[in-house]
């Protein structure tokens, strides 16, 4: 499934809920999942890893939802017709 076909399905089921929250809502329950993936990541717990990205990317494509955004094309064009690699402060 296509990430445009995963944002869609998970609009139909959920954005009549999202509507009801405010957006800086769903960005605090981002930042709880994120922090969650932190703590797994810190662990080295792989099924909890497995478990809080999909968290972190459900709450992700809520937000596109909520915004609209068309997240599929802008990934594309930002990560792979471009490279921004060049522009992450990375030890060599």
């Amino acid at each position: 499934m296509e990430i445009s076909q995963l944002r869609r399905k998970i609009k139909e089921k959920y954005y009549p809920l999202d509507q009801k929250s405010s957006p800086l809502f769903l960005l605090s329950v981002l930042f709880e999942e994120v922090g969650e993936l932190s703590e797994a990541v810190r662990k080295k717990d792989k099924e909890s890893i497995e478990e809080e990205l999909c968290d972190v990317l459900f709450m992700v494509l809520s937000l596109a939802n909520y915004f609209e955004v068309d997240l599929e094309n802008r990934l594309v064009e930002k990560y792979i017709k471009s490279d921004p690699s060049g522009k992450w402060d990375l030890e060599q």
